[in-house]
């Protein structure tokens, strides 16, 4: 095994990625009536109290501590529903119930702006926007609506939207031939088939993360790159069998390994055809996105 297979390895099972593992669905206690059918004040009763138990990964624009630990509780309410479109959040409320500083409120409230879930106008306040203004791009709510009662949904739209990114970086990347990236390509796949041998599904997730990460930036098409975070949040979040690649096993790897391949011989063609055979899809979107067919 490489140096580097050997040393990403040991890191990964010294830390927490905080990755969802089996039944991580159920850590969220959403609601699942319709939003239609939630009237009246916000239900501060149906959070954890306690906050510190509510964040899962500390990422993006969420930061550390109260803030960000506020930022995810109230995200996840807002996208589950439990806080419906065109609700009013009062910040003094919001302090009291979790009992933070006016200032985390503010700053809780600005990032959440950011990503298009509130709005806050002058003689109005700050109110809940609609879906259609939600930035469903942003790392943050793919994680949100992944964990939600919108997961079937999300995990449909992500695996439709990989279909229409992979396959083209994977061909592109062939034009772009760079041994250093070759080789990490290469190690990443190593470390893949090591940590399918050992049951290691934390050290295989990292690998296959980054992997597909790589592939997209070595495609040289900056807008690509642009969207390689909702390859990496789409493998993070996966609770169920959206794709081959988050399924170990030995077709899964064999796939990989003909992408590293197709690459060092420049084939496009061929790259593009492992990828899509790699991206086995969810059975709701094979009318979609159809499966390859075998020439």
């Amino acid at each position: 095994m490489s140096t580097l297979a050997h040393t990403m390895m040991t890191a990964a099972r010294s830390t927490d990625s905080g990755l969802a593992g089996p039944g991580g669905f159920d850590r969220y206690p959403y609601a699942e009536a319709p939003a239609a059918d939630r009237v009246g004040a916000p239900v501060w009763e149906s959070v954890e109290p306690e906050m510190g138990r509510v964040g899962r990964r500390a990422t993006g624009s969420r930061g550390r501590g109260l803030h960000g630990q506020l930022v995810q509780q109230l995200g996840q309410m807002i996208v589950s529903g439990d806080l419906g479109a065109d609700r009013p959040l009062v910040p003094e409320e919001i302090g009291q119930r979790f009992e933070v500083s006016r200032t985390v409120v503010r700053e809780s409230l600005r990032v959440l702006e950011a990503k298009g879930l509130v709005s806050a106008r002058p003689n109005v306040g700050t109110r809940v926007r609609p879906v259609s203004d939600w930035n469903l791009l942003d790392p943050d709510i793919i994680e949100w609506r992944a964990f939600g009662p919108q997961r079937d949904d999300q995990r449909r739209e992500l695996t439709e939207l990989r279909w229409t990114i992979e396959p083209l970086a994977a061909r592109l990347a062939a034009g772009h031939g760079r041994p250093d990236i070759q080789q990490r390509l290469s190690d990443m796949v190593e470390i893949m088939a090591h940590a399918m041998g050992q049951g290691d599904a934390l050290t295989y997730s990292r690998a296959d993360t980054e992997f597909h990460s790589l592939l997209i930036q070595v495609a040289s098409n900056r807008m690509l790159e642009h969207l390689s975070g909702i390859v990496s949040s789409a493998l993070q979040v996966s609770g169920g069998p959206i794709a081959g690649c988050e399924r170990p096993n030995d077709a899964s790897l064999g796939h990989h390994g003909r992408i590293v391949d197709a690459l060092a011989a420049g084939d496009g063609t061929a790259a593009e055809t492992a990828m899509r055979q790699l991206l086995t899809v969810h059975p709701e979107v094979e009318r979609v996105v159809p499966a390859p067919r075998e020439h």
